[in-house]
């Protein structure tokens, strides 16, 4: 997919895939958790600024069957993201345990949210299948939400370095 046409706000995707029947897939970023206080305020601060570097991505599914209205958020993430001490040990490169969540959304964000493709699969019970074989020891750089993003929609819809394909398009 050209790097054009993968970047779209969430208000685009209907109309494309819809009539389709096909589960849509979406890359959504938000802040880092950290600790509160000033950790917390640099990581507010970053994603505000849009630091491509230091923010949370994740993978959103809409299924495209009425039932399922909701749509489903798919992530990892460090198991207790707002500890300091494993959040040193995951800035100094050492491997933390990780975690890959799932949780249900009522609707898709309005910002910072990219509809990137489609599954012709049931896209949900495809992410668990993914899920089952992913190694959850974190390292930031090298096996992080970056990869877990990238590599679950490349599962779901075959495109593949979908992150550096929006961040090219961005221009951040």
């Amino acid at each position: 997919m050209a790097a054009a046409s993968l970047l779209s706000s969430t208000t685009k995707s209907a109309a494309t895939t819809r009539g389709s029947s096909r589960d849509e897939v979406y890359v959504a970023a938000v802040a880092l958790r950290a600790t509160k206080g000033p950790a917390q305020l640099l990581m507010s601060a970053a994603y505000s600024l849009n630091l491509w570097d230091l923010q949370h991505f994740m993978v959103i599914i809409k299924p495209s069957s009425p039932p399922q209205s909701q749509a489903y958020v798919f992530d990892f993430q460090p198991k207790d993201p707002e500890n300091i001490y494993v959040a040193l040990a995951a800035l100094s490169g050492r491997a933390v345990p990780g975690t890959v969540l799932m949780r249900k959304l009522t609707k898709l964000p309005r910002s910072k949210c990219w509809f990137v493709g489609s599954s012709k699969v049931d896209a949900v019970n495809t992410a668990h299948k993914y899920n089952k074989s992913w190694q959850t020891d974190l390292r930031v750089g090298h096996h992080d939400c970056r990869h877990y993003t990238d590599g679950l929609v490349e599962y779901l819809t075959g495109e593949k370095h979908v992150l550096e394909h929006l961040r090219r398009s961005i221009g951040s």
